[in-house]
């Protein structure tokens, strides 16, 4: 592709580079310009343009743009691509799901070429409907053909999407004197709500493993949450062990993301189950999310899985944190003259 200014009588075919405004009319980068633009930029006395000119061997950015979204996705179930504008195609999802992403595929597309480029979210994002999932830009007007058709090659099919598969959720609640009961139910609704999932049942149960044992066992959902009101802070704690008096699996406790160190993976008779860490009483982001978006969508969660997740973690201070990780106490939320009427237990 040759980039730069010519004299208007040779910028027929030519593409624009910078918009132009000559006797009231506006002349918009990126146009393919013609003979009569030829004249009128004649007439107006300009002596140069800058214009792009392709070579036989080159595509046009809006054309290049569209090949490699449809090597990227292929399978558009639950994707779907806007039409080429100005060298993009963005990759949007069409409903709730998590975006698939081959790394090493996307990687080795965006060494190809430097015009070419393709922008993607983290593996795993949990998206909404019309989510932008990735965006393929061709940041010049043209690309060499052959460099387009290797992109393509290398990236051929790194972008799928995976819609929610479970229906289906039931929410048991463990109690302690003085403790959260259904604080932050609104919360966990919203998050299966936003996967499609159906919270069908809410069951209150004493802090003690016999109960929610027993009430694990009564579970019919596809997918089963605990809460407990008191932190779950070993592998044989309360939550844990009920889930192996009713015929359960343990797969992991404990998990490297912070908020969310407190959650735990099971399953009872192939049906998974979720200790949810304490923070996933507040809607704001954290380790649970992505464990319940993976499980949502029936996608592998191994302990593997939840062990690699702790490089590039949330890693972020919550306000209200009790005991935060910085070693220094959050603001208070009332007002510096309002009194103190909290209880100090002796010990």
């Amino acid at each position: 592709m040759k980039f730069g200014p010519v004299p208007p009588a040779r910028i027929a075919g030519a593409i624009l580079a910078h918009s132009l405004t000559v006797n009231g009319q506006k002349l918009r980068k990126g146009i393919r310009l013609t003979e009569q633009h030829a004249r009128l930029l004649s007439d107006a006395g300009l002596k140069q343009v800058i214009v792009a000119q392709l070579d036989p061997e080159d595509l046009h950015e809006d054309a290049a743009a569209q090949q490699l979204a449809a090597a990227l996705a292929p399978d558009l179930r639950g994707l779907r691509l806007t039409a080429p504008f100005t060298g993009r195609v963005n990759i949007l999802a069409r409903g709730p799901g998590l975006a698939l992403l081959d790394e090493a595929r996307l990687i080795a597309a965006n060494e190809v070429h430097p015009m070419i480029t393709v922008a993607t979210v983290p593996p795993h994002q949990q998206m909404a409907a019309r989510g932008m999932v990735a965006t393929v830009k061709i940041i010049s007007y043209g690309v060499p053909r052959a460099d387009l058709e290797r992109a393509c090659h290398l990236a051929h099919r790194a972008i799928r999407f995976a819609p929610p598969q479970l229906r289906t959720a039931s929410l048991l609640i463990t109690q302690i004197p003085g403790g959260a009961g259904e604080k932050g139910l609104p919360a966990i609704e919203a998050r299966l709500n936003a996967l499609n999932i159906a919270l069908t049942e809410v069951i209150t149960v004493p802090h003690q493993e016999q109960p929610l044992s027993a009430a694990l066992a009564g579970v019919s959902s596809d997918l089963t949450l605990i809460l407990t009101g008191s932190a779950t802070s070993d592998p044989l704690d309360v939550a844990p062990q009920a889930v192996r008096l009713a015929g359960g699996r343990v797969e992991r406790f404990g998990m490297p993301v912070d908020p969310g160190n407190l959650l735990f993976l099971a399953d009872i008779s192939g049906r998974p189950v979720i200790g949810l860490p304490g923070c996933a009483r507040s809607p704001a982001l954290n380790g649970a999310d992505w464990v319940l978006g993976r499980v949502a969508c029936a996608l592998p969660v191994t302990g593997r899985d939840i062990a690699r997740m702790g490089v590039g973690g949330l890693l972020k201070e919550i306000p209200t944190r009790p005991m935060p990780r910085q070693g220094h106490k959050p603001a208070p939320a009332q007002a510096p003259d309002r009194k103190d009427t909290s209880i100090e237990v002796p010990g």
